[in-house]
């Protein structure tokens, strides 16, 4: 068993938008993501499904098309390659992300 202390707002050094893993294995890997209010989530399509579980902030995410508001409890699957990105964020934003198989860090081409 390994326990994994995450969930907690930690952004980036200079303030910005920052992704953290913290278990890979093949098969999966999770990581945090904390998004400052007014920041930009710059991030591209991944080659991986991926599930995000909002723990806290409010903001907004688009994902194939469609936009929904996001707060404390929501989870949202998008599949691999699919354009996605969280913005207006209004509170800070901490996320759980969980990738399937395991995030390679190479964007979809």
């Amino acid at each position: 068993m390994e326990l994994i202390d995450g969930g907690r707002f930690v952004p980036a050094a200079d303030g910005s938008a920052d992704f953290a893993e913290h278990l890979s294995v093949p098969a999966l890997s999770f990581g945090t993501y904390s998004i400052p209010a007014g920041a930009v989530d710059g991030q591209s399509p991944h080659n991986e499904d991926e599930i995000y579980v909002v723990t806290g902030g409010r903001g907004s995410f688009t994902s194939g098309g469609e936009t929904i508001d996001v707060g404390p409890g929501t989870m949202i699957f998008v599949p691999a390659r699919e354009s996605h990105r969280f913005h207006d964020v209004t509170e800070d934003l901490t996320v759980l992300v969980f990738f399937a198989p395991a995030y390679s860090g190479i964007p979809q081409p």
